[in-house]
């Protein structure tokens, strides 16, 4: 964690994939705009005050509308 973390917030822990880059790679083809690596699942740490806020973060950088779908959140800490 950053320094500069604002210590009111939580740590949460964000497993997600890609549902278009699986079905891609399920039929042997790699998605136009995502990697491959999407198809399985990935993990990010995101600060933020609650697992709503994270979740709405998450979803500003993975859309749901691009195939991004939470497969888990845990708040760490």
């Amino acid at each position: 964690m950053s320094a500069f973390t604002d210590h009111r917030q939580t740590v949460f822990e964000v497993e997600l994939h890609n549902q278009a880059v699986r079905e891609c790679v399920k039929e042997n083809r790699s998605h136009d705009i995502f990697d491959d690596r999407w198809a399985d699942v990935q993990t990010r740490e995101i600060a933020a005050c609650d697992e709503i806020k994270a979740l709405a973060m998450i979803e500003n950088t993975y859309p749901s509308c691009d195939g991004f779908v939470v497969d888990h959140v845990k708040r760490l800490g």
